[in-house]
């Protein structure tokens, strides 16, 4: 019998320029809820937001008008992802956003990662891959 407390899951933990614009492009493109907000009275002057979908879950934060979104890209093109979310059928919710026109950065493919995913630009420039894992036997395109 294991002691180790149960974790649930992890979640990315982005800054913004504008939270209310974010947290719509969340909701309106990309399918998810609205949790929790906070950090003003409960209206417009919230600077913090958290997003879920299912397991997927996503912070969002403003922190002053000097302090801009940094996606790791910008720091190292190396450095592609911003966030990886598993999804047990990619070409679905491929489908899903290509119809909603959410920004696509990637294509949905057979990566020589082993991955079958795609990648998505959020509107702060964040990318985020979308995915799983290809059976061994799979090969890449």
């Amino acid at each position: 019998m294991s002691t180790e407390a149960r974790l649930n899951c992890m979640a990315p933990f982005f800054i913004v320029d504008d939270l209310q614009k974010s947290i719509e492009f969340y909701r309106a493109k990309l399918g998810f809820q609205v949790t929790a907000t906070g950090g003003g009275d409960g209206t417009s002057d919230d600077y913090w937001g958290m997003v879920e979908r299912d397991a997927a879950m996503l912070f969002l934060k403003a922190i002053t008008p000097e302090i801009h979104p940094q996606p790791n890209h910008t720091r190292h093109e190396w450095a592609r992802w911003d966030a990886y979310v598993n999804t047990p059928d990619p070409d679905a919710l491929y489908a899903e956003y290509t119809g909603k026109t959410v920004p696509i950065h990637k294509e949905l493919a057979d990566t020589s990662d082993g991955l079958r995913a795609f990648e998505i630009l959020d509107n702060s420039g964040y990318v985020i891959c979308f995915g799983k894992p290809r059976d061994a036997g799979e090969n890449a395109v």
